[in-house]
């Protein structure tokens, strides 16, 4: 999948790993960006095209589809962090948690896979994370880990129509979701985002994206070939 000419539509678009999303489409090439969002922000790049979206709103999902007729790109990079308890924080905060971060996603492939057929194949960009595979306290990890296996699914059903899937693996980045962890190392979100344009123009179906993600999936890869330790 290559990114010149194509149209993509991002999701969670006004974010800090959305913006650069959005912009380093563009500077490779892309033709058009719809850059979905909640809220508004002030694009200055006439190829960019601003779409209201709640990814958690089934009549928004179809009415942005009927909108972004030529897409050929998707990413699925809004998401949440939901409530640190399973058994102490509101189960509505959990299930929306469940809602944007895993419902929502499929929500949106199963709306524009005809759309993505039509125009050729075509490519999905899934956002996932290292708490694909660690488990932690709360809502995050457990729905990360739920929407890998949607991701490996999908990908197997979309392979008849030509379309590829890309899972994104990465741990913390700098942006405004996680601010407030201030001991931690944190990726660019510019470094982050090249890494999973590149793997997306290679053709790969799995990208991990830093140095955290790429050790925690050896290990795991070590597990089951009896390799660790």
């Amino acid at each position: 999948m290559k990114l010149e000419n194509s149209v993509v539509l991002v999701t969670g678009a006004t974010g800090g790993l959305g913006r650069e999303f959005v912009a380093q489409a563009l500077a490779r090439g892309a033709a058009k960006v719809y850059a979905a969002a909640r809220r508004d922000h002030d694009w200055s790049d006439p190829r960019v095209v601003p779409l209201r979206l709640d990814v958690v709103d089934p009549a928004a999902v179809e009415a942005a589809a009927a909108a972004a007729r030529d897409v050929t790109v998707l990413v699925n990079n809004a998401g949440i962090s939901g409530p640190r308890s399973l058994l102490a924080e509101d189960m509505a905060a959990i299930r929306q948690t469940y809602e944007t971060n895993v419902f929502a996603p499929l929500a949106l492939v199963r709306a524009f896979a005809p759309l993505l057929a039509a125009n050729g194949g075509g490519a999905v960009v899934d956002i996932h994370s290292v708490m694909s595979w660690l488990a932690w306290p709360g809502a995050y990890s457990s729905s990360k880990a739920a929407f890998w296996g949607v991701t490996n699914s999908l990908r197997l059903e979309l392979d008849g129509q030509g379309t590829q899937v890309l899972g994104a693996h990465f741990a913390y980045v700098d942006t405004p979701m996680i601010a407030e962890l201030k001991d931690v190392d944190k990726s660019a979100p510019d470094d982050i985002v090249r890494r999973v344009l590149d793997a997306l123009e290679a053709g790969a179906s799995e990208v991990f994206a830093d140095e955290a993600t790429e050790s925690v999936r050896a290990g795991l890869a070590g597990l089951t070939t009896g390799r660790l330790g």
